[in-house]
């Protein structure tokens, strides 16, 4: 399991557990979107309804990758 330390919006510095698979797409995702790995957290961290920050980012990952393989 990787701890990252991420910046949400710019301005707030907070840290992210991961397993190195999550990590990787999280990566590859920002990547393919053209964000770099802060700009996509702020994304995620907007979206989210309750869960922590980590359970949102693997939540996400997992939508995006069921949207991509279902086209």
């Amino acid at each position: 399991m990787l701890k990252k330390s991420v910046v949400i919006a710019g301005r707030h510095q907070t840290s992210i557990s991961l397993e190195d698979e999550f990590y990787i797409e999280l990566q590859r995702i920002a990547t393919q979107k053209g964000l770099s790995i802060n700009q996509l957290v702020t994304e995620i961290d907007r979206q989210r309804q309750h869960e922590n920050l980590s359970s949102a980012i693997r939540i996400f990952i997992l939508k995006f990758l069921k949207n991509d393989t279902a086209a």
